[in-house]
């Protein structure tokens, strides 16, 4: 049960718009059109309970009457029926058709639901009541079908003057009611009335085209209304998501306005106070790994000295070994320190030149840089985007002895592919060699190499560039390093 409740949230919340103000607006369409669709629901029940209460009324009363007229000519003997029929159809009638026939005229039968039976159910209940009979039929028909003689003549076909002024209502056509008994064996008293409600059997429509388009007016304006008033909302929102998108990559942007809804407010107060104690914690570490490095360069320098007073010069070798790696320790963690933090303007930079002026740097130490491709200015800073390149050659170069650069681009994204000759890095090691102090080649002397920051600061600065380094072994070969940026975007800083 639980899981199938899971899937069922996901697969709603897959269809649910993706931004705050998609949802506010769908969460006001659902709601306006449930209280629509509720309201008129509850006003559909009340007028339908009126209508049925003002039709049990009125079809008693009728009942009443037909009631009388049967009882009347019930109690009339046999030869004076046909004489009081022709005296009413003289006069023009009233307000029923009587006939008195040999047989029961059949009746095309209309109408059904809730109201015909209520209208069946009185008659039948008053006449059987009042009359003191057990069968009566009662039914409904439609004017142009309606029969009224033994001959089974139609009531179009009759006199207007003996029964079309009692039964018809034009430009209305309401059904109308039939009443049949058996007086006596070969003699039966037909009765025709209308009831005056035209619509009696048409099929309610409680959602009209009048509802619909007052429903859809009402509709449109709370979307509207809803739309100003959620766009204000949102704004600040907007901002919000902004900033935290760019809080990492910018510890001195701007604080945010400390405007708006009591909520907003006091979020953007937060979201200030947040940035001000990172920048300040930042700032915090900078000054200690400095006065960390400042303070251990005294004693590495005096020991230095009193190392070449050694008399062994094996000693002596192996001791200033020592203090020159020490001394590379402190200056890597300062420079990674600071490597986070470059705080220069964005500007268009060509991607090949830069490449270019690295690999001219890197010949001058014997290293051997090709470069294939073009690539567009990218909008950039410059010397952080040039360290990240420069950590790249310069590991390829010292394990693979020489760099193949490729640059392809496109409108959504540069990718520069740098792959070198050397041993590669096993599948499971290649997120490894990101951290801090990470060498997979065991030796730590700087005849072999840094510190192991250099990967890790490329990839910093890529993804503050938007973008992201990836690692894998060529097929035929040596490792092969991939740098992602995207293009076009605004860079805000790293």
């Amino acid at each position: 049960m639980d899981t199938r409740w899971q899937r069922w949230r996901r697969r709603l919340s897959r269809g649910l718009p993706r931004t705050l103000r998609g949802r506010f607006v769908l969460i006001m369409i659902v709601g306006v059109l449930t209280a629509q669709l509720a309201s008129y629901a509850v006003w559909t029940s009340q007028v339908r309970s009126s209508q049925l209460e003002q039709l049990d009324e009125l079809s008693q009363n009728v009942a009443y009457s037909v009631a009388s007229t049967m009882r009347f000519f019930r109690s009339l003997p046999v030869e004076y029926r046909h004489i009081v029929l022709d005296q009413l159809r003289n006069m023009g009638g009233t307000r029923f058709f009587v006939s008195v026939n040999e047989r029961r005229i059949p009746v095309d039968d209309i109408g059904s639901g809730a109201e015909k039976a209520l209208v069946v159910g009185n008659f039948r209940a008053i006449l059987g009541r009042e009359l003191n009979i057990d069968e009566v039929l009662v039914e409904f028909s439609r004017a142009e079908t309606l029969r009224v003689y033994n001959n089974e003549v139609l009531l179009h076909d009759l006199p207007p003057r003996w029964g079309q002024h009692s039964l018809l209502m034009e430009p209305l056509s309401p059904p109308i009611l039939v009443v049949q008994l058996e007086l006596e064996p070969g003699t039966w008293l037909y009765v025709a009335t209308l009831l005056p409600v035209a619509d009696l059997f048409n099929e309610y429509r409680w959602l009209s085209g009048e509802r619909l388009l007052a429903g859809l007016m009402v509709l449109l304006t709370v979307i509207g209304l809803s739309l100003l008033g959620i766009r204000s909302v949102t704004r600040p929102l907007a901002r919000l998501s902004r900033a935290a998108r760019q809080l990492g990559d910018d510890l001195d942007a701007p604080p945010l306005r400390e405007s708006g809804p009591r909520e907003v407010m006091a979020t953007a107060m937060a979201f200030n106070r947040m940035q001000e104690r990172i920048r300040e914690q930042v700032d915090e570490r900078e000054r200690l790994f400095s006065a960390i490095s400042h303070d251990l360069k005294t004693p590495i320098t005096r020991m230095r000295l009193r190392a070449e007073m050694l008399d062994d010069p094996l000693q002596r070798e192996r001791f200033c070994a020592s203090l020159d790696e020490l001394d590379l320790l402190v200056k890597g963690a300062l420079a990674s320190v600071k490597g986070f933090d470059l705080h220069e303007a964005i500007e268009e930079f060509e991607p090949r030149a830069v490449l270019e002026e690295l690999a001219d740097e890197l010949a001058l130490q014997g290293g051997e840089v090709t470069i294939r491709g073009q690539a567009a200015p990218l909008a950039v800073k410059p010397l952080a985007f040039k360290r990240c390149l420069a950590n790249l050659l310069e590991n390829a170069i010292f394990y693979g002895q020489r760099a193949d650069v490729t640059l392809e681009d496109d409108p959504s994204r540069l990718t520069i592919t740098i792959r070198d000759h050397g041993p590669g890095i096993p599948e499971g090691q290649r997120e490894r060699v990101f951290s801090p102090f990470v060498r997979l080649e065991p030796s730590r002397s700087r005849n072999t190499g840094g510190s192991g920051l250099g990967l890790g600061i490329a990839r910093h600065i890529a993804r503050a560039l938007g973008g992201d380094i990836g690692l894998d072994n060529h097929p035929e070969g040596g490792l092969r390093v991939r740098v992602t940026l995207p293009r076009p975007r605004d860079i805000t800083g790293l």
